[in-house]
């Protein structure tokens, strides 16, 4: 009968050790090069991946996974961590295809590769003009934008108590995702206004002035202001008027959602009815006219110190600013060619 022996000497066990733990560093190799050069499928199977901000890394490689874009979110993760790229992942809307390798998608990722289109929304513009250019664009159809700035639903869900968003569209270029709609600009927009305005609120505070008023007459100058530099001589001379009960007299208010301003007014602009027309009413208008920039914001809070009640175009495009009507009218002859429009 063969006897088996009782127990492995040590020898055998070193002899046979490092075997083992070459074989194992095969297959584990040799698993890390197959699923980095081998696809999970075909380039017929997409994922529209959207990456928020602030995610980690792990969350993403388990939804690709399970997704079926990719393998192994083990092997994705092991991949990015070897190479400094799990840590460099950009926010946004990436169409990711089963055919792409690991490092492609990474890539793509880390290099911010969005499938995505950027809109930028000029100070001062408004939402009709965004709508406008949203569609010049090929991003949205107008009509549904200016549905979604005047959604009920929306409007409540972000907060505003006003009858559209107009004023709480933050300015600025924005990443508008294959998966966005109308409604998720809109959102975004508004949140960005929320986010860069919180630091202005100890000043609103101070001035006992309620954010509508501040957006309203900010959006006022936005639309008078050419050079930066003057928003705050501009936010002295409408609070000068509107401490006294005096009109605001805002070329670009008489015209708000019936054409674009263009610096130049008719008589039958200013003639027109409209409860925006400052040339017909006294006070602020009932909301805003566009959507104005930090600048323009921090004018309204922190205007300049002066007793202006006027002020006229250069043909530079800076103001002459005056304290009497007399002192206008002089720079009104001096700066307008015959014919146009006196401002303010």
């Amino acid at each position: 009968m063969l006897r088996l022996p009782s127990r492995i000497s040590s020898t055998a066990i070193r002899r046979v050790l490092p075997w083992l733990f070459r074989a194992v560093a095969l297959l584990l190799v040799g698993w890390y090069l197959v699923l980095l050069y081998l696809p999970a499928g075909s380039p017929a199977q997409v994922y529209g991946l959207t990456v928020p901000k602030g995610v980690g890394f792990a969350a993403i490689a388990r939804e690709l996974q399970q997704a079926g874009v990719i393998r192994s979110s083990l092997h994705l993760r092991l991949v990015a961590r070897l190479r400094g790229q799990d840590r460099r992942v950009q926010a946004g809307d990436y169409r990711i295809s089963s055919a792409m390798l690991p490092s492609q998608i990474l890539e793509k990722l880390a290099g911010g590769q969005t499938d995505a289109c950027k809109f930028t929304l000029p100070e001062g513009y408004s939402i009709y003009q965004a709508a406008e250019l949203l569609e010049k664009q090929g991003i949205f159809d107008s009509e549904a934008f200016l549905a979604a700035c005047t959604d009920q639903g929306v409007l409540h869900e972000l907060g505003i108590s006003a009858g559209t968003v107009e004023g709480y569209l933050f300015p600025g270029t924005y990443q508008v995702g294959f998966q966005m709609n109308e409604v998720s600009l809109v959102t975004e927009m508004v949140r960005e206004f929320r986010r860069r305005t919180e630091k202005l609120k100890p000043l609103l505070d101070a001035t006992g002035m309620r954010l509508g008023q501040a957006v309203t007459l900010a959006s006022i100058i936005e639309r008078e202001a050419v050079s930066p530099e003057e928003k705050p001589l501009i936010a002295s001379v409408f609070l000068n008027r509107l401490r006294i009960g005096m009109p605001l007299q805002s070329d670009p208010t008489a015209i708000y959602g019936v054409k674009v301003f263009g610096g130049t007014v008719t008589k039958q602009d200013l003639q027109r009815s409209s409860p925006y027309n400052t040339y017909r009413i006294k006070g602020l208008p009932p909301g805003p006219i566009g959507n104005p920039g930090l600048e323009a914001l921090q004018a309204v809070l922190q205007p300049a110190k002066t007793d202006y009640l006027y002020f006229v175009a250069r043909k530079d495009g800076t103001h002459q600013f005056s304290r009497t009507l007399a002192e206008h009218n002089q720079g009104v002859d001096r700066f307008l060619k015959k014919g146009k429009k006196k401002r303010l």
